[in-house]
């Protein structure tokens, strides 16, 4: 299959309601496990990829460190393949698009994408995050692949009490909105867990909407409206735990 077919595919596995589910990996071997375990596609989680290599997370990974991983999870997989760029390595629209055509040619299909600040603190205005990503996308359609930019927002991380984040819920939704103009495909709100919020910001955004699992079920997700789910750096934790754990009944 080839990486625009893979791509095409991706897209059209997000459906509310049906949401894909992606257990997100770390390098080959656990991509190769994920994928043999019955996964449709394949998607790293930033943090969990700088652990496994001993660094910590915002974009510490050197950049070709990264991508020579993301290389190596394609090669493993005969799956679509999702990587977690975090803001781009780069501020500057150009630099974002140059990076993005490199990951590109790793043979992946898609990327989170995020508004958060990483060198600094905060997020980027809205209008600097569309001029963003509408350079991801540009730099995607010049390549032919039509990747899956999954524009996540950072607001509910920047503020985890659920009274609080109600009073987000505007700017998040207009976030969602530029971003879609911009060429987005999807919408990740990680650190929103009420059930009430994620059923709002599922119903007010037009595009697919990702949300982390924290609690809950998949089925309670799909209720309320997901069309995507994603595990983040929980199963690399627990798979370091199961480690730890089998080292000790060795001791």
């Amino acid at each position: 299959m080839t990486q625009a077919q893979k791509a095409h595919d991706f897209a059209a596995m997000h459906i509310k309601g049906d949401p894909l589910v992606l257990y997100n990996i770390w390098d080959a071997g656990s991509a190769k496990t994920v994928a043999d375990a019955g996964a449709r596609a394949i998607a790293t989680g930033s943090m969990s990829v700088a652990a496994a290599q001993g660094y910590g997370d915002g974009e510490a990974i050197p950049l070709d460190l990264a991508l020579g991983i993301a290389s190596r999870i394609v090669v493993a997989v005969d799956l679509p393949v999702t990587v977690d760029f975090e803001g781009g390595y780069g501020e500057e629209h150009e630099a974002v698009a140059a990076n993005v055509t490199r990951l590109i040619d790793t043979g992946t299909i898609g990327l989170n994408f995020e508004d958060q600040r990483i060198c600094g603190s905060g997020l980027f205005p809205i209008e600097v995050q569309h001029t963003r990503i509408k350079a991801i996308r540009q730099a995607a359609d010049k390549s032919g692949i039509p990747m899956f930019i999954n524009s996540r927002t950072d607001l509910f991380l920047k503020e985890r009490e659920a009274g609080k984040q109600v009073h987000l819920m505007a700017e998040a939704i207009d976030r969602a909105a530029s971003y879609k103009d911009a060429g987005a495909d999807g919408f990740f709100v990680p650190g929103i867990e009420d059930p009430e919020l994620i059923a709002q910001i599922c119903d007010a955004v037009s595009l697919p909407v990702n949300i982390m699992m924290s609690s809950g079920t998949i089925s309670d997700l799909s209720s309320l409206g997901a069309a995507r789910i994603s595990y983040g750096p929980s199963p690399y934790f627990k798979a370091m735990e199961r480690l730890a754990e089998s080292f000790k009944c060795i001791k």
